[in-house]
């Protein structure tokens, strides 16, 4: 059957490796690169009987995968990253092509012409083991997954004058304009592809739509992703990278979402080729024969890649625990040094045993990738505490007298949501932010400001943690969250910490550092968005409210496990019921806008139902303490404390007030 029989060979073998993979919770690649190894050619029994058909399939998968980041991501989520990835990315490839050239040929005694090839190999990262690793831990999004994603679109595209430069090594003349041209042809395809993509692939898909079938929508996608990257291996760069360009040009259209979501399925099947090819390249008996050399040249490998990328992240201005994710998340060798390595190879650059050692050396470091990446925020977390570092500390508009107060630690977006809607409600507070730039925001809003890093006790001393009365945490770094809430309880034990969880497993954590209540954004977005589909199809208040309070006990219970769960069962025992029988609901005023006012007193809502009106939002205007002069308009929001039946008959009567009136008989 030729190569479909290499094709089920290659599932079958995936599948088995990433069922054993998942058993044993280690990442899913570990096992397809380990299920090719077993149908590799290397080892006795059935075998893949062409090697290149399959490479050519995987291919693909590389090819979708970026895709299909690029219709992720945005032109705008790589803009903080520029400066690293333009002028960081380039200096990186230099500094780690220059140590290796100096380790291979001083260290293991290799000729010049072949340490200059392998220096360039171990200088590229794996853009599909990072991106796998980052979809697996949920990064894709952050600072550090975007720093690591606008190094590696440098890197891939390094490869071209890679591929030209380095077979003409002994003549410059020729290699010169061969550069020069692939610089032109790069960015003529580039011109090409964002009028392409702005105009003609969003006017197809829309033409495509139109027509009803799902089919030919994923067929179309699937052209454009594949044949574009056609297109730029016909204009002699990368076929993947071409792939990631037209998903970023896509991705700013309105059909990136259903794009997305119809070729995710093919991305991962063709994903899992590409892995298990990967490992039919790998031949056990050399790693055998050479296992001291293998395993000091991965050691070397990791620690110089880790060390100049986090390195040149943190001279970049990157802080926290973002070097360090950056640095190990990078430390392995891509899968353009097997072209690289063939090409050499082909040339004479390099002999079998040194292409041994090249294809050997990436696939080790491609199956320790996950680990070293899991080990980022541990490393960071041991170093935040042996380092004796000065601490940078600045403060602006504090008050001299502080205590009873909040300490909001991170300004980013959920920390400025508090602190503007603290301010409104006189509620006093210290902002905590380590970036000089949004430190410097907060101070020309005029808020209390500490800028420093919040894991150190003289930052939090300096925000007056010891007479605070609440902590809010607001920060995406999880280690520097776990040290900050860890210090801040053993200076004051009756603080009261709220803490933003990054994911539903870090709430068990929160609970056992002694957090009284934690928030998971993405849950709680999903949750008003349901509340307000709900209230759309005509829900009661309290219905809607059982289903949120039922979905809420799920994510959070690992937090009542001990934790919130003893003081928030003893309050339910102490009133008697299983859930209070008085709570605050919100509701949205019905009418239409511009049809008048009322106020809460020409409401009677507290004569009229008992409920009482306890805040008012009109606009981006909070009233928390409405009186009976207060203004009521369609469209404003109000809380109501109450019973259930007090709340509903309130919500009703305001409904009332507001039909419009009866036209007057003709």
């Amino acid at each position: 059957m030729g190569i479909a029989a290499d094709l089920v060979l290659v599932v079958l073998a995936g599948l088995a490796g990433g069922l054993v993979a998942h058993r044993l919770g280690q990442p899913l690649l570990i096992g397809y690169i380990l299920g090719g190894v077993i149908v590799g050619p290397h080892i006795p029994g059935p075998s893949v009987s062409n090697i290149h058909n399959v490479e050519l399939l995987a291919e693909i998968g590389v090819a979708l995968l970026l895709f299909a980041l690029g219709l992720e991501l945005r032109f705008a989520d790589l803009l903080p990253v520029r400066k690293l990835a333009l002028l960081g990315g380039p200096i990186q490839i230099i500094l780690t092509s220059a140590i290796g050239f100096a380790f291979f040929e001083a260290v293991l005694g290799w000729e010049r012409l072949p340490s200059l090839w392998m220096g360039a190999m171990i200088s590229l990262s794996s853009t599909m083991v990072v991106l796998k690793t980052l979809m697996a831990q949920g990064r894709t999004s952050s600072l550090s997954g975007r720093a690591m994603i606008g190094l590696l679109v440098v890197q891939d595209l390094a490869v071209v004058p890679m591929l030209i430069a380095l077979p003409r090594l002994g003549d410059i003349d020729r290699a010169l304009p061969a550069l020069g041209l692939a610089l032109l042809e790069a960015t003529l395809f580039l011109a090409a592809m964002f009028l392409v993509g702005t105009r003609v692939m969003p006017f197809l898909l829309k033409r495509i739509v139109r027509w009803g079938s799902r089919e030919l929508f994923l067929i179309s996608v699937v052209a454009l992703g594949v044949g574009i990257g056609y297109g730029t291996y016909l204009f002699g760069l990368s076929f993947a990278f071409g792939s990631f360009v037209a998903g970023m040009v896509l991705g700013e259209s309105e059909f990136s979402h259903q794009a997305l979501g119809e070729i995710i399925p093919l991305r991962d099947v063709f994903g899992l080729v590409f892995f298990a090819s990967a490992g039919m390249l790998l031949d056990p008996g050399y790693l055998l024969e050479n296992p001291l050399l293998v395993i000091a040249t991965v050691v070397f490998v990791v620690v110089v890649k880790a060390g100049v990328t986090g390195g040149l992240t943190r001279a970049f201005g990157y802080g926290d625990a973002v070097p360090w994710v950056v640095g190990l998340g990078l430390a392995q060798v891509g899968e353009f040094s097997f072209l690289l390595a063939r090409t050499g190879v082909g040339s004479g650059a390099l002999t079998e045993e040194q292409y041994g050692m090249a294809l050997t050396m990436t696939l080790v470091t491609m199956m320790l990738s996950p680990s070293l990446a899991r080990l980022a925020d541990a490393l960071y977390a041991g170093w935040t505490r042996l380092r004796h570092s000065a601490v940078r500390l600045e403060t602006f508009n504090l008050p001299g007298d502080l205590g009873g107060h909040v300490v909001v630690v991170g300004f980013g977006r959920s920390g400025r949501a508090a602190a503007t809607v603290m301010r409104q409600v006189d509620v006093p507070f210290v902002v905590v932010e380590i970036d000089h730039v949004l430190a410097e925001s907060a101070r020309d809003a005029g808020l209390s400001t500490v800028w420093g890093d919040s894991s150190h006790i003289e930052v939090l001393e300096a925000a007056g943690i010891r007479q605070a009365r609440l902590m809010l945490v607001a920060i995406s770094d999880a280690v520097s969250a776990r040290v900050t809430i860890e210090k801040s309880r053993a200076v004051n034990t009756d603080l009261r910490i709220v803490a933003r969880a990054l994911y539903p497993e870090q709430l068990a954590e929160l609970a056992n550092l002694g957090v009284y209540e934690a928030v998971q954004p993405e849950m709680e977005a999903g949750l008003e968005m349901v509340r307000q589909v709900l209230s759309h199809y005509g829900k009661s208040v309290a219905e809607v409210q059982r289903f949120t309070d039922a979905v809420r006990d799920d994510l959070y219970g690992p937090m009542w496990e001990g934790g919130l769960s003893a003081r928030y069962h003893s309050i339910l025992e102490e009133l008697g019921h299983d859930r209070s029988p008085v709570s605050i609901e919100w509701f949205t005023v019905s009418g239409e806008p511009g049809s008048g006012e009322r106020t809460v007193g020409q409401l009677q809502i507290r004569t009229a139902t008992a409920a009482a009106v306890v805040a008012v939002i009109h606009g981006r205007s909070v009233d928390p303490r409405p009186g009976p002069q207060t203004p009521i308009h369609p469209g404003d929001r109000i809380a109501l404390l109450g019973s259930r039946e007090e709340c509903e008959a309130a919500r009703e009567l305001v409904r009332l007030a507001f039909l419009p009136a009866e036209a007057p008989p003709a």
